[in-house]
């Protein structure tokens, strides 16, 4: 056995095979939520998602990530009219798809347990390490984060939105963000009736999912990736 094989046989092995699907099962079956069953999420449960949060990988260790409860109804429904408003003109931009769009359930925010906005931090400019030739690395940063929280939420049977429909300045100002700081999304999370069996959009035939291989290329853009030999592991589940 090669030393690159021997290597990949002990890190598959601090994973059970049953420990292994979990978490693919939480990557396939992790569906971005608008339809929630209200409720309350428990105080140690929304701790442990956030620490999966800031366990997140950050360029130069940067951490930019940064999270605001709304736990205030007043202020949660000043922030749904931000959504509201922008969910509007998004419908105007879209041109002849605009009576399908505004027929698309696209936030769940008076309906689910929690919402939080994720921000990014003030001063990020001082970060330089990893980001001088790519300043967007805290926004990829920021959204592994929430990505890890998303996988873990899915795992404690809980759904999460993503709202991404609202002014950043008029949503920073509302919530009285420092100057500099960035917020990126509005996350609606809690309790579901249940998950959907195909992500929402490609469910409503608004998109569907790209095919793995389409996407796929070797040393040069456009060049198809030579198939590689046939790994153990989950196949990507249909739909």
């Amino acid at each position: 056995m090669s030393t690159a094989a021997a290597s990949n046989a002990v890190a598959a092995a601090d994973f059970s095979a049953a420990e292994r699907s979990a978490v693919y099962r939480a990557i396939f079956e992790r569906r971005d939520m608008r339809h929630f069953a209200g409720g309350t999420v428990a105080p140690d449960i929304m701790r442990r998602l956030l620490t999966a949060a800031h366990h997140a990988p950050s360029v130069g260790f940067m951490q930019p990530w940064r999270f605001v409860r709304l736990s205030d109804a007043a202020v949660r429904e000043q922030v749904h009219a931000l959504v509201e408003a922008e969910r509007l003109q998004t419908a105007r931009a879209l041109g002849e798809r605009e009576e399908a769009f505004m027929r698309l359930k696209v936030e769940g925010m008076r309906d689910a347990a929690e919402v939080w906005a994720v921000a990014l931090a003030d001063g990020r400019d001082a970060h330089v390490f990893g980001r001088r030739t790519l300043p967007q690395m805290d926004l990829a940063s920021a959204a592994c984060a929430i990505q890890n929280l998303w996988l873990a939420a899915r795992a404690e049977g809980l759904g999460v939105g993503w709202v991404s429909l609202f002014d950043p300045l008029a949503l920073a100002r509302l919530l009285g963000m420092p100057d500099g700081a960035e917020p990126i999304a509005l996350l609606c999370i809690g309790p579901v009736h249940a998950f959907y069996e195909e992500p929402m959009l490609q469910q409503e035939r608004w998109a569907k999912r790209c095919a793995l291989d389409d996407l796929l290329f070797e040393n040069r853009w456009g060049t198809a990736l030579q198939t590689p030999p046939p790994a153990d592991g989950p196949e990507d589940p249909a739909p």
